[in-house]
């Protein structure tokens, strides 16, 4: 596809930051927003979007796979696929994801992962690792399969930062297990955010993890111990800590629109981060999966471990948003920030990506009046389309 040095995007709605701006020309040149203006100020191509909406660079913080494929596979076509697959649905980043299983498995994993975060991806590009699993506590597993779950030591934490060639950025844990205390400060000190599930932990051992350094909640209300009125557990505690950041499911399943809007009442958007949470089964039928070392059954789109338990989701960012707007009664900028800059800030890459805004990127997803997203602009470039009209222009 040729490369296009210079050239207006003219869309009836552009989301930025803090308001929706109508009928806007964006000038992008050399893969960066050079401008937004009300009227083209050079005379370069014009591509006309009509009445689609012009949304920044959606950004996957917490997903496992797509299309058949794992991130556990420990291959690089398996991140392409994902990164491809990713790319239909306006995301333009994502962190990759591991769930529980041997020790030899995750590291292979985290080599690949560490391969692709410095490579051109065909898609969505891999920001990064994300570890979920090893060091989780039986009592709220989920889909991890306890038998491989491992004692919290500096030597594994070590392995998994040199495996993934430093691209680990978030590694989740239980702060009740042991050593969790005492490492959370290390990971820290090595620029890996800390993040609390699969968790029994009361309010007391969840108020010393954050005081330790930890940076929020894994898929909130999920996989820890809920609010009781004499504990306020683990959701709790992630909730009512003004620095916490906490992960969101918007599926319609994991969280009940009443408890969407008391989150959003309790962290506003700025600490909501919109999540998939998607294993492989996304963009599949239902049928059986694997995910990790535990089958999971997918029925209406919903995954579930053999048990019972929610095994992730067969979500896209882009339904995410939609579902929080018309669940949770929000605006469609707040829930946009949630799957953008909040991401992006939370990875420390807000002054690059997240929002559309001079200087920035030139990253956006292009959507319909639905919500479904007709291209993806990665710096510039064209890396998704399903209209003949943009694709031509490219």
């Amino acid at each position: 596809m040729q490369l296009i040095d210079a050239y207006y995007l003219s869309a009836r709605s552009v989301y930025l930051e803090d308001k929706i701006k109508k009928n806007a020309f964006i000038l992008v040149k050399n893969g960066k927003i050079a401008g937004i203006h009300d009227q083209p100020q050079i005379d370069i191509r014009i591509l006309e979007l009509g009445n689609y909406k012009v949304l920044p660079g959606l950004i996957d913080l917490h997903i496992h796979g797509r299309d058949g494929c794992d991130v556990m596979d420990a291959k690089m076509s398996s991140l392409e696929t994902i990164s491809s697959s990713l790319a239909r649905y306006g995301i333009v980043g994502f962190l990759a994801t591991t769930v529980t299983s041997s020790w030899e498995k995750s590291l292979a994993a985290f080599s690949v992962i560490g391969e692709a975060a410095g490579k051109q991806m065909p898609g969505a590009q891999v920001l990064g690792a994300y570890n979920e699993g090893l060091f989780f506590s039986n009592e709220h597993k989920g889909a991890h399969n306890e038998q491989f779950f491992l004692t919290l030591t500096k030597e594994r934490i070590d392995q998994i930062v040199s495996a993934s060639n430093g691209s680990l950025k978030v590694l989740a844990m239980a702060p009740e297990v042991d050593g969790a205390a005492d490492l959370i400060p290390y990971l820290k000190s090595l620029g890996v955010r800390v993040m609390l599930g699969h968790t029994n932990a009361n309010w007391a051992q969840t108020c010393c993890a954050l005081d330790a350094g930890a940076s929020g909640g894994v898929h909130v209300f999920n996989g820890m111990s809920g609010i009781h009125h004499r504990d306020p557990g683990c959701a709790g505690a992630v909730l009512l800590n003004d620095d916490a950041f906490v992960e969101v499911i918007a599926d319609g399943v994991h969280l009940h629109p009443a408890i969407l809007r008391m989150i959003y009442r309790l962290k506003d958007s700025k600490k909501i981060t919109l999540i998939s949470d998607c294993i492989n089964a996304g963009g599949l039928n239902d049928g059986i999966y694997r995910l990790g070392e535990l089958d999971v059954k997918v029925e209406q789109g919903v995954a579930r471990t053999l048990k019972g338990s929610l095994a992730g989701s067969t979500l896209t960012l882009n339904r995410a948003i939609e579902n929080f707007v018309n669940l949770a009664g929000i605006s469609e900028v707040d829930a946009i920030n949630m799957a953008s800059l909040v991401p992006a800030k939370f990875l420390g890459l807000a002054d690059s990506l997240g929002s559309i805004a001079v200087n920035k990127r030139a990253c956006f997803a292009i959507a319909d009046e639905t919500g479904d997203v007709q291209a993806t602009i990665l710096d510039g470039n064209l890396v998704f389309s399903k209209s003949e009209t943009i694709s031509a222009f490219f």
